[in-house]
C-alpha cells in the first residue's frame, strides 16, 4: 500500500536542530521502521494556521508499507512523541507533525478522530497541497475526484 504523508515542524529540537533538519530526520526515522520512502518533496516554509506565531517547515512523502491505516497512524503518533510532540494542543507549536493525507486504498473513516482519509482539511491547505503535488500530483482525492495537482491549482487561484 502507498500513503501520502504530510510532515510539518515549527519548533527547534535541542539535538536535531531547525524545523527543516527535523523534517529530514523524520524521513530517516520513518525509514528505520521499515517504511519504504518512495518519494519526498522539497521542504517549504509556510505561515502558521491558528494561534502559533512560528513559521513552519512543511513537506510530503510517499510511503510504501503493508501496514493498514490504523497501524500506520499509531506508528506516526509514536514517532511524533519521540520528537517531543505533545497531544491535545491543536495548532500549537510542535517539533513534528505527521499526517496521513491519502492512501492507495481510497477513503478510510475510523472511530479514531485522527484517522480520516483523505485528510479532511487537505483541500484547504496550500502547505500540504504544494509539496504533495510535487510527488503525487496525479493521485486523486476520492471525495472530489480531482487530482492533487488540480486541487493545488484551485487553492492557489485568487478568491473572488
Amino acid at each position: 500500500m502507498f500513503y501520502l504523508i504530510a510532515l510539518g515542524s515549527n519548533q527547534r529540537h535541542q539535538r536535531l536542530g531547525s524545523p527543516r533538519d527535523i523534517i529530514v530526520a523524520a524521513w530517516q526515522r520513518l525509514a528505520e521502521e521499515k517504511l519504504v520512502i518512495a518519494g519526498t518533496s522539497r521542504i517549504v516554509a509556510s505561515r502558521p494556521v491558528g494561534p502559533s506565531r512560528r513559521a513552519y517547515a512543511n513537506a510530503a512523502a510517499i510511503i510504501e508499507t503493508t501496514l493498514p491505516p490504523p497501524d500506520l497512524l499509531t506508528l506516526l503518533k509514536q514517532v511524533e512523541s519521540e520528537y517531543g510532540r505533545r497531544t491535545g494542543q491543536a495548532w500549537s507549536r510542535r517539533v513534528l507533525d505527521l499526517d496521513i493525507i491519502l492512501w492507495s486504498g481510497g477513503a478510510c473513516v475510523s472511530d479514531r478522530p485522527q484517522l480520516i482519509i483523505p485528510h479532511p482539511l487537505m483541500r484547504e491547505r496550500g502547505f500540504v497541497l504544494g509539496p504533495a503535488a510535487e510527488i503525487a500530483g496525479d493521485w486523486r482525492d476520492p471525495v472530489t475526484g480531482l487530482t492533487i495537482a488540480q486541487l493545488d491549482i484551485r487553492h492557489r487561484r485568487p478568491r473572488k
